[in-house]
């Protein structure tokens, strides 16, 4: 073994590696991409898409959450308390170009091991499409409304079915055109 001590350059590279690692495992634990639907008949489809990265930790363990926040330098950390006896707090990210830049190559280079993995590759997918406008069409809602409902076990746990949010996009494009 050499009595050499380690280069600081190369314990700086190794606490970037396990800071990597740690925020892939807890992701994949954790962790969650998801894609909400907000009825607004204030927009031109009808529906708001909000994409959504986030990580969700018990209040004893909230540290966590804000190195993860101080190494992406974006999102904010919240309460999650759904009822009186959750004490959780969540790091949520939702600024498209946040995710754009920060998340999803973060997550491309450092690849989820779960079922995880394939819930990221629709919502990066999603991400994308919003920046190039595909959300202000309605060829391209009904696209994002498909890779949304395959995520995250399906839909599953969804307020709205995905038939009914289809729905309502046909409605809201029904009574733009009956304004004109």
């Amino acid at each position: 073994m050499s009595e050499n001590p380690p280069r600081a350059d190369y314990q700086q590279e190794r606490s970037k590696d396990y800071w990597r690692g740690y925020i892939v495992g807890l992701t994949d634990g954790e962790g969650s991409f998801h894609i909400a639907f907000q009825i607004r008949d204030d927009l031109p489809m009808g529906i708001s898409i909000i994409p959504e990265f986030h990580i969700s930790q018990n209040a004893t363990s909230a540290e966590a959450l804000e190195k993860i926040r101080t190494n992406f330098g974006c999102g904010y950390i919240k309460p999650n308390h759904r009822n009186s006896q959750d004490n959780t707090f969540v790091y949520v990210v939702r600024d498209r170009y946040d995710l754009l830049t920060k998340i999803i190559p973060f997550f491309e280079v450092n690849k989820l091991i779960t079922n995880k993995k394939e819930d990221f590759i629709s919502f990066a997918e999603v991400v994308r499409f919003m920046e190039i406008g595909s959300h202000r069409t309605n060829e391209g809602v009904r696209t994002i409304i498909d890779l949304a409902y395959q995520m995250n076990g399906g839909g599953s746990r969804r307020i709205r079915k995905k038939n009914e949010l289809i729905n309502l996009l046909k409605s809201s494009e029904t009574a733009r055109k009956t304004r004109k």
